[in-house]
Parts: structure tokens; C-alpha cells; sequence
């Protein structure tokens, strides 16, 4: 079956951490496929507005699965969108920011604006760089939209908090989102992919998706060509038969006509 779409996670996939700015060599790619009917969808934890600069040259021919799936755009318009229960995602805001003893910060993100409960322990300016919109906050309930995802971030990293989060909220699809990130919504890349595919006309199985970490796995499973980055946790490695070191090798490897 030929590939239709490729949706790559970002952060510590096409983007390596830290990394402002992708590698030119990917706009050449994203264009190239184009030109050969295959779609490129950027699929991240990111806000629309974040995404769309990131990929400025190639952005109108590109959709983008925003806020882990909780929001879809295509050619500037939202075409997608799913928004949590307002009384459970303010649960949840409240119970990050008050469980974390003091080393979180929320955030609650609405269609292409976040929200920032902050304590000035990193989080405003990692928001600063990645590009989002943003307004601060005192109380989830100063949110003045639907809101589609809620995270807390951990400056001194996850690992001392995914017990204390993960299961307590398995409702709204907890998972860790990187080094210093958990994330809730009732969205997920898998379900974002696949209403992206039904508005498309593109069947699941003609998908090529990457992902790095537990929060790209629904995404991973749901599509026909699903592949892990090497450097990600070995129970991933395990689940995922196909790995690669950068998403270039495989795009370019597919513009080439090898099999993938």
C-alpha cells in the first residue's frame, strides 16, 4: 500500500532538544514528497501558532496536529478540535499545581493560546522559546476558552512525579511528554491522526509516522508504517521493530524508492 501522510513528533524527533530551528535539508524533503502526493503533518504537544513558524516555508503544504491532537489545521483554518469536560480539566490543573510540592508549573493550553499558572522556575521562558502565545494566569478558572489540554512542568525532571500523576489521571490520557513535561487530554496523537485521516480521505495503513516517546505510541500503533528514534527508552525500542536515527533517512529513503 503506498504512504499518503507522514506525521512526525517534534521535540527529540525532527527537532533534537534544545534545537530552535529545524535542519534546512527538511523543508527540501517536506517539499519534495509534496510534489509526490505525500502529505507532512507535524504532530506535537506545540500550539498552531509555535508549528506554523517552525515550518514557514513549507506550512501550506503542510496540516498540523496540534496540543498532542487535541487541535488539527489545515491551509490556516481549524479543522479539528477536542476540548476536555471545563470541570475535569480544571480538576486537573488544580492537582498539578498542587501536588507537585512546589516544582510545577501548569499550563493550560485553548486552540492557539496558552495559559500559565508560573512560579519562575523555567517554564515561561521555555514557552518563550518554543513560540507559543501566552497569557498568565492565577486560577485555571481565569481560562476564558474551551480548553483542550492541561500539563505540568517539572524543572528538575519527571521522573519523581509519573507515579504520583500518570495513573491518577489515565482518564484524560496522562503520559510524559519529555524530560521535563506531563501532559493531559482527551485527545491523543493517535486520535488526532485519525480524525486527520477521515477529513483527509487517507486511510491510517497509508501512514508513516515517527515518535520518540509515550505519548506518540497511540499515534505509532494506529498507522501502517510506525517507527521509534533510536535514542528512545528501550521498552519503545522493544514495542517498535522499526527504528532510525533522524526522520531525513527515512523521508529521503522513501523519495528514493527503497522500501521503508
Amino acid at each position: 500500500m503506498s504512504i499518503k501522510m507522514i506525521c512526525s513528533d517534534l521535540d527529540g524527533t525532527l527537532l533534537q532538544y534544545g534545537r530552535k530551528t529545524l535542519e534546512p535539508e527538511v523543508f527540501g524533503l517536506i517539499e519534495a514528497l509534496a510534489d509526490r502526493g505525500i502529505l507532512f503533518c507535524p504532530a506535537s504537544g506545540r500550539q498552531y501558532t509555535s508549528l506554523r513558524a517552525l515550518f514557514a516555508p513549507v506550512a501550506e503544504r503542510c496540516a498540523f496536529l496540534c496540543e498532542n491532537g487535541g487541535v488539527l489545521y489545515k491551509d490556516e483554518t481549524c479543522i479539528g478540535k477536542t476540548p476536555m469536560p471545563r470541570a475535569l480539566a480544571e480538576e486537573i490543573a488544580r492537582d498539578l499545581w498542587e501536588r507537585s510540592e512546589g516544582q510545577g508549573e501548569v499550563m493550560l493550553s485553548g486552540q492557539n493560546c496558552a495559559y500559565l499558572m508560573e512560579r519562575g522556575l523555567g517554564m515561561l521562558d521555555r514557552v518563550k522559546f518554543i513560540g507559543n502565545r501566552y497569557k498568565i494566569i492565577r486560577d485555571p478558572s481565569d481560562v476564558p476558552e474551551e480548553i483542550v489540554k492541561v500539563s505540568v512542568y517539572l524543572h528538575e525532571g519527571v521522573d519523581a512525579y509519573v507515579e504520583r500523576f500518570v495513573p491518577r489521571w489515565k482518564e484524560a490520557n496522562c503520559a510524559v511528554a519529555g524530560p521535563y513535561w506531563i501532559d493531559t487530554t482527551l485527545a491523543n496523537k493517535g486520535t488526532g491522526v485519525r480524525a486527520l485521516c477521515k477529513v483527509l480521505g487517507v486511510a491510517p495503513d497509508e501512514v508513516l509516522a515517527f515518535g520518540d516517546n509515550y505519548n506518540d505510541t497511540a499515534m505509532l500503533d494506529l498507522v501502517g508504517y510506525p517507527y521509534i528514534m533510536e535514542g528512545a527508552a528501550a521498552p519503545l525500542r522493544a514495542r517498535y521493530p522499526r527504528h532510525t536515527p533522524r526522520p531525513e533517512v527515512v523521508m529521503q529513503a522513501l523519495l528514493d524508492g527503497k522500501t521503508v
